[in-house]
């Protein structure tokens, strides 16, 4: 009985103590952990060490000869083929509590031995989810502050380090409140490596998506109103500041895009909203941050006054998204104006949104938390798939200096939930408050709480009926580049979508104008405008959405020579005869013509474009076929 040794096998599954002696050989025990472990002897791998060195081979040489003692611990790895649950033990190369696992081509978990993409091991079952490309990029980056060594502190060697500079983590609240100026929430992917740091890699942290739905599938009672339990009641939501933020930066290419989108606000006086379209990328300035670049305004129907904005159904919206998917592009956020004129000689504008009032008002609030639960964020370390949203709001608005200011917000995970369960609603006369609906025979609705002080200094909780909406925002900052960028280069400007009230059409005749205006003798420059595109592939009379894929490349890649490829094709040779005989005259010197030759100077008896709904209409009528109203 001496020879009884107890060796512990550690597995993805828990670990598991086997009986063995020490002149059982390895091959009799690797036996015994298969049927212990319920895998075939092909099924599992065992090793020394944690790091998966040192394997066990079914061989015949004893447990003694091994220096395998009683109490050890050994680590069992199942093969790719025999995993089922899709779960991995942590037996990558320990590394830094800032590692992160890397995404794999298809996006799910495989173990690694490389150090740049190791696993972090999940408690459960992860879904199979194509993360952003930035986010992607961001998991492998070791992410760590790196600092240079003090020469008053530091009185080590040039390869020691000290606590006057060791590296970071990306989370270290006090580096980010020092910074100039102060970051208030640290990085998405900085809070991911604090959730997965420490010894355990993050085994047990998940990421929970807030439900304020009473859970379906209880049948120990009758369906609410009739009955409710504590097993498919929602838990009671406190408010807190959110510690991260999914953007830390908002950034126009160029003045640009924001002076053509106030345009409409200076001629009408009206209030504006548009879609943003650009990308993310890495923001710098922050550790493991991202930035939302613009590249274009999209504006899509809507009903405007002074005060009001009212969005109206978007038949063309499937279409623009699929040609900035196209161009390389995505919908990042939505922007709106709320400016009033204070100085027009001047051309000063009222500072309305300030502490004193509100920054957003509680049904912008909501209105951002719907659009960012359109666009969740795809996140693998979630049971659901998706957690947050990178989707921003910009409101351009007065600055203390009574010029126009964009400011950029997000609103917190849990406003998303209030929302997405409609459990959250606007104040009729104080714009800066919300109200969490009461319970009623419809819905149930748990209970929001949010924490105050009172005038004695003491932390007191409130429920939130009225709710101060500056629990739900977070602030980012919004910038414009020292060096403008353009993603698309035309000098020219082709008139915008929509903007009819403004006599700002888009027709053959816009389109005419616009390449008779043209001076570059570059083609991809003339095309690259993404209103002008959105034209193309949009128009009614000759839409190129199954044929436009080689230039939207051209534009995509910045390459002339595809755009000249695809200037010589017969739908561009159709368009350029339109546009001659609704009344312009491309630039014969660029030889825009329709047979490449120079264009043929428009006659008073060519067609002509209704300017109310663009119907193409026969020479010599005063009257639109179509709508029956006059041709001026």
């Amino acid at each position: 009985m001496a020879d009884v040794i107890v060796i512990r096998v550690q597995s993805p599954d828990g670990m598991k103590k086997i009986a063995s002696t020490k002149r059982e050989t390895a091959a009799a025990f690797l036996k015994k952990v298969g049927k212990e472990f319920g895998f075939n002897s092909n099924g599992f791998t065992v090793y020394l060490n944690r790091n998966k060195t040192e394997e066990i081979l079914s061989q015949n040489k004893t447990m003694s000869l091994l220096k395998i003692k009683h109490g050890d611990m050994l680590y069992l790895v199942p093969s790719a083929s025999s995993s089922s649950s899709g779960e991995v033990m942590d037996t990558a190369t320990p590394q830094s509590s800032s590692s992160l696992p890397s995404v794999s081509s298809s996006s799910s978990f495989s173990s690694s031995s490389s150090s740049s993409s190791s696993m972090i091991p999940r408690s459960f079952s992860a879904p199979q989810v194509q993360e952003d490309e930035i986010d992607q990029y961001l998991t492998k980056q070791d992410g760590k502050i790196y600092r240079n060594k003090d020469p008053q502190l530091c009185h080590h060697g040039s390869l020691g380090k000290c606590v006057h500079c060791v590296p970071l983590e990306p989370f270290d609240e006090d580096y980010l409140n020092h910074l100039d100026p102060p970051v208030k929430h640290m990085s998405f992917h900085a809070y991911l490596r604090k959730l997965t740091g420490g010894a355990d890699k993050g085994k047990f942290a998940a990421l929970e998506n807030i439900s304020c739905k009473i859970k379906s599938g209880c049948e120990g009672h009758l369906p609410w109103p009739e009955g409710i339990c504590t097993k498919c009641q929602p838990s009671a939501l406190t408010l807190n500041r959110q510690k991260y933020r999914h953007v830390d930066n908002i950034m126009f290419e160029n003045h640009t895009i924001a002076d053509r989108f106030l345009d409409f606000w200076r001629k009408t006086g009206s209030q504006r909203m548009g879609y943003l379209y650009g990308r993310y990328t890495e923001h710098k300035d922050i550790p493991l941050g991202i930035r939302a670049e613009v590249a274009a305004i999209y504006e899509p129907p809507q009903n405007a006054t002074q005060n009001s904005l009212e969005l109206v159904e978007d038949p063309k919206a499937a279409a623009v998204d699929d040609i900035a998917a196209k161009l390389g592009l995505c919908k990042v956020g939505w922007i709106f104006t709320d400016l009033l004129s204070e100085d027009t000689r001047i051309g000063t504008v009222r500072f309305v949104r300030n502490h004193e009032s509100h920054y957003l008002s509680a049904e912008e609030c909501i209105t951002a938390g719907y659009f960012q639960n359109l666009h969740s964020n795809s996140c693998r370390l979630s049971r659901d798939g998706h957690f947050g949203s990178k989707f921003v709001t910009v409101v351009a608005t007065g600055g203390p200096d009574n010029q126009v200011h964009f400011e950029g917000y997000q609103v917190s995970n849990q406003c998303m939930a209030l929302v997405k369960d409609e459990c959250l609603l606007p104040c009729k006369d104080a714009p800066e408050l919300g109200f969490a609906k009461e319970s009623c025979s419809e819905q149930y609705v748990p209970d929001v709480f949010y924490k105050d002080k009172d005038k004695f200094g003491n932390d007191v909780t409130f429920l939130a009926r009225p709710l101060p909406v500056e629990y739900l925002i977070i602030d980012i900052t919004t910038t414009f580049p020292k060096d403008p960028q353009y993603t698309f280069c035309s000098t020219q400007r082709f008139p915008i979508e929509n903007r009819d009230i403004l006599r700002e059409t888009q027709d053959f005749h816009s389109l005419a104008t616009y390449l008779s205006q043209c001076t570059s003798t570059a083609f991809l420059d003339i095309v690259s405008d993404f209103h002008l595109l959105l034209f193309l592939v949009t128009n009614e009379v000759m839409p190129l959405r199954d044929s436009i894929g080689l230039l939207l490349d051209a534009v995509r890649t910045s390459n002339e020579d595809l755009a000249q490829t695809w200037k010589k094709s017969e739908q561009w040779a159709t368009i350029e005869q339109l546009c001659s005989t609704v009344g312009g005259q491309p630039s014969s010197s660029q030889g825009y013509g329709a047979m490449g030759g120079p264009s043929v100077p428009a006659s008073s008896s060519a067609m002509w474009s209704c300017v109310h709904c663009t119907f193409m209409n026969q020479p010599g009528t005063e009257l639109c076929e179509m709508c029956s109203l006059p041709h001026s």
